[in-house]
């Protein structure tokens, strides 16, 4: 079994097998974030927002970057937020894979960026597969849409409302449907 530690093994894209040691760790990390998430979802300030925020992720959260609450994180420390991102209400993001969002993204209320996700096999599913998930410049998530583990959404692309995208989409494109296909180019 792999000692290193175990954010670093999920940042590199490797599988946590059920009964790793290192485990606890994830709880013990997620627990921290709920505290901050707590005060971050009762905010109504745009300041505080973006210092929780800064807090929950480890990085300074742009003034140019609006969030409003409530946001669901698991861990935090592997979501990084560029520039002039609006980030609507309700959004849940599961980051033990990673989740990067560039500048001038746009997301909209109750999107699901979920980087990490399970093995079908009844015998190891509660392993956790993680996969980066990456939204580039000017792209504009639709309301209650899924970007699952793994996908890397193109620049100034549209993904559908209600769209569960699972393969990653091309710049300058339109997608929607579950699961999401190519709509039109831009």
């Amino acid at each position: 079994m792999n000692n290193s530690d175990i954010f670093k093994r999920l940042a590199n894209g490797e599988t946590i097998f059920s009964g790793d040691p290192q485990a606890g760790e994830m709880r013990k990390a997620s627990d921290a974030t709920r505290k901050l998430l707590v005060k971050m979802n009762s905010s109504s300030d745009p300041i505080k927002i973006r210092e929780l925020l800064s807090q929950i992720t480890g990085f300074d959260i742009d003034e140019s970057t609006a969030v409003f609450p409530p946001l669901y994180l698991n861990y935090g420390k592997n979501t990084k937020i560029g520039k002039n991102v609006f980030i609507n209400f309700n959004c849940v993001f599961l980051d033990l894979g990673g989740i990067t969002i560039e500048d001038h993204v746009l997301i909209a209320p109750k999107v699901s960026l979920l980087s990490e996700g399970h093995p079908i096999s009844p015998e190891s599913r509660h392993s956790l597969v993680p996969g980066h998930i990456h939204i580039k410049k000017n792209a504009w998530i639709g309301a209650n849409a899924t970007i699952l583990q793994g996908v890397t959404i193109g620049e100034n692309s549209v993904v559908a409302a209600g769209a569960v995208v699972s393969k990653d989409v091309p710049d300058n494109t339109i997608v929607g449907g579950i699961p999401a296909k190519i709509l039109k180019s831009i």
